[in-house]
């Protein structure tokens, strides 16, 4: 039975069914800037503070507006007037448009939008409207729509051309979409021609179905990535329009709070977040949406500590947090590396990581570098296709199915700047870094999105304060950071559009944290520790930094694990085994995983440990 010591501090509250039980499932919908002209089957890309929208009717428009997370501004036009069409790109500076209904018909035509202006390029395969879209600019996927018939066509575009690839499982048309790239996207509802309920997952080859979405709907709008989603919007059989929105957290669907609105055929962001959404324009039924926009947003962290609440189920007879509980997440032992590791990179999830170059072998391993690669599915590791250049100390980021690996040192050159693309089972090259770079650091979201911080410099020379963000096509210089790092962290999980830089050697080894906001760096909160060559994963506003080293002998490898909630830094859990110089693949300050490292100065490590944070569930007996 249990103590009354284990919920002592908390306001219960009793429930016959769950109540939130996630950080998404706690946000809500507030009102935004409203669009200059109303309309509903807009092509629509970006994210909460970075969107577009453009076409739509009726009447049938090619009418471009931009969004700054404020206000509508009405830009440069299409060149050709359409509604029903698909859209991709990461913000309201770089999109791809699509397809749709033109005066005529149904259209092929595409365009790229450079930040002033709209660029016929070349048209899809097959003419539709009614088409959905994800990706970014140079990575983006076309799925389904009409013709004179419903079509199953799906059409990958990697910046130039389009290519057919597998078609779904499920036919149907004015389905909802989103993703960040055309390797991994999530589809859910749509029309057959009646509402669907169905949803399906694409890994850049095949179409998986999932679990079920719980309101059948056509013409819904979307945001976020095909492991965290947010589906919101859209018609469903009755009463028509809906305000219901979903979450999906990889597993299920969960409902959350509705928009105050009902309205379908509107635009989204489907380059945003599960937690920082935007739906604007559509039709409310009956009628034409007079241009509102509601900007949905979930709390940035949830703490038991700072949150406070407990519900009992009185149906099930369980205690549930509304959160996960970060201070009392724990770590613990997982599957072993085939090979000992350290000096190497990685990215991905706690279920699905890559483990990549660095130094493989017995101690000692200071002068060994490798293109050595295992993947990591949640239980254990295997030894896939290698790198093409043997490195060590480099910067990456990505999925397990999307990932780029970029720097490094090697010998000759000292300082790399190659740069390698992981499509999920091989190793490509792409382009160059602006210049040579080893103990950089990384974030992004995939093969096509980057940044790269830092590390020590051909062109400083010496340790360097410089970034460079990768676009899919090339890397280009960004704004210098404030302070010098190498061997620091990132929230690599991170859009390059918001994101954090801490920690590292500057030269001595600092506790500076800056935030980059997709055009400058500011200072935030400093780490509680000094300290260099240590793991990290997350997002802006909610990241693990773990692990790592120190002047200090003994020990000079560290234990200690950090998390930021987006204001702060706080002291968590120890690992069980101090390591410096291992992989942490990107997760977040919920899930985490570290694996490889140096265990001594000079021996490498095969271990691997996964961060779960907690969430109270405790059965209880009455008496």
């Amino acid at each position: 039975m249990a103590k009354y010591s284990d919920i002592k501090g908390f306001t219960v509250q009793t429930l016959s069914t769950d109540t939130v039980a996630s950080q998404v499932e706690g946000g809500s919908w507030a009102s935004g800037g409203a669009a200059n002209t109303g309309r509903e089957g807009p092509g629509s890309n970006g994210t909460q503070t970075s969107n577009l929208v453009y076409g739509g009717s009726p009447p049938a428009t090619n009418k471009t507006e931009s969004y700054n997370g404020t206000a509508f501004t009405e830009v440069a036009d299409l060149n050709t007037t359409r509604y029903s069409l698909g859209g991709a790109g990461v913000s309201n500076t770089s999109a791809v448009g699509f397809g749709g209904y033109a005066p005529g018909g149904a259209s092929d035509v595409t365009e790229t939008w450079n930040g002033s202006s709209w660029t016929e390029v070349n048209d899809l395969n097959t003419a539709r409207y009614g088409i959905a879209g994800a990706g970014i600019i140079t990575s983006a996927i076309g799925i389904a729509g009409y013709t004179t018939t419903i079509v199953t066509n799906v059409e990958t575009w990697d910046g130039s051309s389009w290519t057919e690839v597998a078609e779904f499982n499920t036919s149907r048309y004015v389905v909802g979409s989103t993703g960040h790239d055309n390797e991994a996207v999530i589809i859910f509802g749509g029309a057959a021609p009646s509402k669907v309920d169905n949803v399906e997952i694409w890994n850049g080859s095949s179409w998986t179905e999932v679990a079920e979405i719980n309101s059948a709907r056509n013409s819904p709008s979307g945001s976020g990535t095909d492991s965290l989603a947010l589906a919101y919007g859209g018609r469903t059989p009755s009463p028509g329009a809906t305000t219901k929105t979903e979450s999906w957290n990889g597993t299920s669907w969960t409902e959350v709070n509705d928009l105050s609105t009902g309205r379908a055929n509107g635009g989204g962001s489907n380059y945003g977040t599960s937690s920082a959404a935007l739906f604007s324009l559509g039709n409310r039924e009956p009628g034409l949406s007079p241009a509102p926009t509601e900007e949905f947003t979930a709390p940035s962290t949830f703490n038991q500590i700072t949150q406070g609440q407990l519900f009992f189920n009185s149906t099930t007879n369980t205690f549930k947090e509304t959160i996960r509980d970060i201070p009392a997440g724990t770590w613990a032992t997982s599957g072993s590396l085939n090979s000992a590791h350290a000096y190497g990179t990685g990215f991905g999830l706690q279920t699905a990581a890559v483990s990549c170059f660095g130094a493989v072998g017995p101690s000692p391993v200071s002068a060994n570098k490798s293109t050595n690669t295992e993947l990591y599915n949640g239980t254990s590791w295997t030894e896939v296709n290698e790198g093409n250049t043997a490195r060590r100390n480099m910067g990456s980021s990505g999925t397990q199915t999307s990932g780029l690996a970029y720097g490094g040192g090697s010998a000759p050159p000292i300082r790399q700047q190659t740069t390698e693309s992981w499509n999920g089972t091989s190793w490509t090259s792409a382009p160059n870094l602006p210049t040579g770079v080893y103990n950089n650091r990384g974030l992004g979201t995939s093969s096509t999105s980057a940044i790269s911080i830092g590390g020590v410099d051909d062109a400083t020379p010496g340790k360097s304060k410089k970034a460079a963000e990768y676009d899919g096509t090339s890397w280009t210089s960004i704004s210098d950071m404030g302070t010098i790092r190498e061997s620091g962290g990132t929230s690599n999980a991170a859009p390059t559009s918001l994101a954090l830089a801490f920690g590292g050697e500057s030269p001595s080894l600092t506790v500076n944290n800056e935030e980059w906001n997709g055009s400058s760096w500011t200072e935030l909160a400093n780490m509680n520790t000094a300290k260099g060559d240590f793991g990290f994963n997350g997002i802006s506003t909610s990241a693990l930094a773990f692990a790592g080293s120190t002047p200090a002998s003994p020990p000079y490898q560290l234990a200690i694990c950090e998390f930021w909630n987006g204001t702060t830094w706080t002291e968590l859990a120890d690992l069980g085994t101090g390591i410096a110089n291992g992989i942490a693949p990107a997760g977040g300050a919920v899930f985490g995983l570290a694996s490889g490292g140096l265990t001594s100065p000079t021996a490498a490590n095969t271990g691997t440990e996964e961060w779960t944070a907690a969430l109270a569930n405790k059965t209880i007996t009455a008496s």
